[in-house]
């Protein structure tokens, strides 16, 4: 990246931030929390939701600290107090794929601090509210059923005689190669599907009778239940 900036780390994860600093010169790890508060005009919070209280009692934000969180079913509200007197706060959902820039960020409120982070990592991806940013928050909770989803087809073939690793490597290597059709910005799920399927073919079938169960019908419950835990903290 041209022109890095400045990263100060958290020591709490002491090994992982000691292997940082010694691969990126623009990064060094602070003696405390407190030490990347005091030496940061960005604050970025990554933090579980159960460890969140903890670790940020007792802080000292400046009023003029910008604030990027990062934790989980967290509101802009419940976080103002923790960080006051500082004001400028948002909060994003930064996914696996934004170390390799693969990947948008959604961010709410988009604030010039969370847009000029994220809009060098892949891009920033701006939500209009706080519960289109939760369900959002929601909808990122579907990867672990994806790869149970590839990890079913690639059983099922074990099942019938074809060596583990080689039914896991065919799985893989089918919906890897399928990847490429999203790169576009608009990506047109039904007109992908659409792509993929022969009339009275094998897709066609599989599609139907995944209808017919209600699969499609769970996933939308499921995402409905998602967001209620979210929203119902």
């Amino acid at each position: 990246m041209a022109d890095p900036p400045e990263i100060v780390l958290s020591p709490r994860n002491a090994e992982r931030a000691t292997e940082l600093a010694a691969q990126l010169p623009s990064v060094r790890v602070a003696v405390d929390n407190q030490q990347v508060v005091d030496d940061s005009d960005v604050v970025v919070v990554c933090l579980l939701p159960s460890h969140a209280a903890e670790v940020l009692a007792g802080l000292q934000f400046r009023a003029n600290h910008a604030v990027v969180s990062a934790i989980a079913g967290f509101p802009v509200a419940q976080l103002a107090g923790p960080v006051a007197p500082a004001t400028d706060i948002a909060r994003s959902i930064p996914l696996t794929a934004v170390a390799t820039r693969r990947s948008v960020t959604p961010v709410y409120p988009a604030t010039p601090a969370a847009t000029g982070l994220y809009d060098r990592l892949g891009g920033s991806m701006e939500i209009a509210s706080e519960l289109a940013f939760e369900s959002v928050s929601a909808a990122s909770g579907t990867v672990a059923a994806y790869f149970r989803y590839l990890g079913t087809i690639a059983d099922w073939l074990s099942s019938r005689g074809i060596p583990t690793a080689a039914a896991r490597r065919y799985v893989a290597d089918t919906f890897a190669a399928l990847s490429g059709e999203l790169d576009s910005p608009g990506a047109d799920f039904a007109a992908l599907a659409q792509s993929h399927t022969t009339p009275g073919g094998l897709n066609e079938q599989f599609a139907r009778d995944l209808e017919a169960a209600g699969t499609y019908d769970a996933v939308q419950g499921g995402l409905d239940a998602l967001l209620a835990r979210i929203t119902e903290k």
